[in-house]
């Protein structure tokens, strides 16, 4: 058969190298052979294939190549060389496990996967092995053939780093960041006690936007990077940090001492961006809000432990300080969620509906208005009471909606109540404005729309603002407040006494009523400072010429005392409780008559 090169590996143990089943039974490695035929030889369709094969053959523990293609070589040239002695790298001894296992097997087909490494990186191969029945005088050969899937791998490798990189920083975001939260759970779960003890802190940025509006977005940008980099310094190379998207990142530390080396971390990181930042000619400061969760012994998923420290930094964003997440807050906002879809739901297909609490005439005991609250019933949920949904809808952006509805349904139901009476009925009608509505929506636009499809004039209206929402932007409010006042529309202020309104601004603004709040009125009897609270409201708004309406009046004493204190127009439980439309009615036609009757006895 002429001269055959014999490829016999000097050495078998080397870094990397998994040994063959048959080398941990302790026999003889294989010796590979190389056939006279070689490159070009054999049969012609070996030639004729897009990619590289080889026919070989086992013959006891010799592995034979017969015949190849000008692709093998150039993929496997070693196989082909004819040099004695020849090294085999660890990579090659893959190559010869997964033929001796098929060789050896009854399978005649089987798939796998090569990569070796290359002066210009990583190779990588799709492989298969084929039994060729009848080939050659020797018998059945088995066909080698090996497709380059190296640029392949290269594009996927760029794709993934795209994917679970972020583009302006560089760093992780956050599909990269859930999976080294993944990788340093499940290393930490396999390690020591100490070991399993991995917190997450999300660092919000605050102010970010007001930087982006007045700057714009390359100085935000700047910003980002510069934040980027003290984040990294403050953690070092070995701590995962990512950017989660906007101006929220994310820090993956390792804490053996617990919830102390949290804390120690988060104090180090809030003095790091605490400090003025340098962009481009301008120096400014900037703050942030940091949540942490903290994951010690128990195993967690760590999309779960993420998202409780994104629960954390809602509430660490009110409180000014750092907020470690606590049991149960997960549960609480995951039934916000579930509130936010099916609130959203019932908005789109008409499934909340009003009730209405009469305000009274405290000398009179007429109806003088009614104030229209939102109700939910929920097939699935039951009742839902608005201290649950109305915060839902204002942190959703819902609460626009729901603010349009709730103005149509009143001005409807007014025009309704005419019709029934067959004349004009001389109540106002009370509608809540959000804050979130007041900034996001187009106020005069809205109300003009409702009053113009119910055909009520705008003297029918008072709108009622809290008196947070009127001190957060004073010009702004003062704006719409005068705008409404042309269309004829009042305007009563609502808790007042909880914020911080002060007689200038108060006299600013073209505000008809204070609403007393129902704290200061409960129990007011018993209570001297209430008391003294509610007189000094009342002598305010007799100073600057605006009527009274004490929320919260539970009881015949309370009511008469705020009579005598001079308080305009009584609301609560002791007239009526909220009720449907009708009800309302009844209740507005029985006290008419009442007053119609006194005034006729007189």
């Amino acid at each position: 058969m002429g001269k055959m090169n014999r490829l016999v590996p000097e050495k078998w143990v080397g870094e990397g190298f998994a040994p063959s089943i048959e080398m941990l039974a302790g026999e003889a490695p294989p010796n590979l052979f190389v056939s006279p035929g070689g490159e070009g030889s054999g049969p012609a369709w070996l030639s004729a294939l897009p990619y590289a094969a080889a026919l070989l053959t086992l013959e006891g523990r010799t592995i034979r190549f017969w015949h190849w293609n000008e692709r093998f070589t150039r993929s496997f040239r070693c196989m082909a060389e004819e040099t004695e002695h020849a090294c085999i790298e660890p990579w090659k001894l893959d190559f010869v496990n997964e033929f001796m296992a098929f060789a050896s097997s009854d399978q005649e087909f089987r798939r796998f996967d090569l990569e070796r490494m290359s002066p210009i990186g990583i190779e990588a191969f799709a492989c298969s092995l084929t039994r060729i029945s009848g080939e050659g005088t020797d018998g059945d050969r088995i066909l080698l053939s090996s497709i380059d899937r190296t640029a392949d791998l290269k594009i996927e490798e760029s794709l993934r780093r795209e994917l679970v990189s972020d583009t302006l920083t560089a760093l992780p975001n956050r599909i990269g960041f859930g999976e080294a939260v993944e990788a340093m759970t499940e290393h930490a779960a396999a390690g020591a006690a100490e070991a399993g003890c991995v917190g997450i802190l999300i660092v919000d940025l605050l102010r970010f936007s007001r930087v982006n509006e007045a700057l714009g977005s390359m100085v935000g940008d700047e910003l980002i990077l510069a934040v980027a980099s003290r984040l990294k310094s403050c953690v070092g190379r070995s701590v995962p940090v990512a950017r989660l998207g906007g101006n929220e990142f994310g820090i993956c530390h390792r804490a053996p001492n617990g919830i102390p080396d949290m804390v120690e971390l988060a104090t180090s990181i809030k003095k790091a961006i605490g400090a003025p930042i340098r962009l481009s000619d301008l120096e400014i400061s900037i703050d942030c809000a940091i949540g942490c969760s903290f994951r010690a012994g128990a195993m967690i998923e760590a999309d779960d432990l993420i998202r409780q420290a994104q629960t954390a930094l809602r509430t660490a964003k009110r409180t000014d300080r750092l907020e470690i997440y606590r049991s149960g807050e997960l549960g609480e906002a995951r039934k916000r969620f579930l509130l936010e879809s099916h609130l959203r739901d019932a908005l789109a297909r008409g499934g909340l509906h009003l009730v209405y609490q009469p305000i009274v005439d405290m000398k009179t005991g007429i109806v003088t208005g009614f104030e229209a609250l939102s109700r939910w019933n929920d097939p699935e949920m039951g009742s839902i009471s608005p201290n649950e949904f109305i915060p839902v809808a204002e942190e959703s952006g819902l609460v626009v909606k729901l603010g349009r509805w709730a103005l149509h349904e009143a001005m409807q139901q007014i025009t309704r109540w005419d019709a029934r009476l067959g004349e004009c009925m001389f109540i106002k009608m009370n509608v809540n404005l959000s804050p979130i509505q007041m900034a996001r929506d187009d106020v005069m636009r809205m109300i003009g729309d409702a009053l113009r499809l119910s055909g009520v004039d705008g003297h029918r209206l008072m709108i009622e603002l809290t008196e947070s929402a009127i001190v957060a932007d004073p010009d702004n409010c003062r704006q719409l407040l005068e705008a409404l006042r042309r269309a004829d529309i009042s305007i009563a202020m609502d808790d007042f006494g909880t914020g911080y309104s002060n007689m200038a601004s108060l006299k600013r603004m073209p505000i008809d009523v204070l609403k007393i709040d129902r704290s200061f009125v409960t129990d007011m009897l018993k209570d001297p400072d209430k008391l003294a609270i509610i007189r000094a409201i009342l002598s305010l708004a007799r100073a600057l010429g605006l009527k009274t309406t004490a929320e919260g009046i539970e009881t015949p004493d309370v009511a008469v005392k705020l009579q005598e204190m001079g308080c305009d127009y009584g609301q609560g439980y002791y007239f009526a409780r909220p009720m449907t439309a009708d009800d309302a009615y009844e209740f507005w036609l029985s006290r008419r008559k009442v007053a119609m009757h006194s005034a006729a006895m007189a």
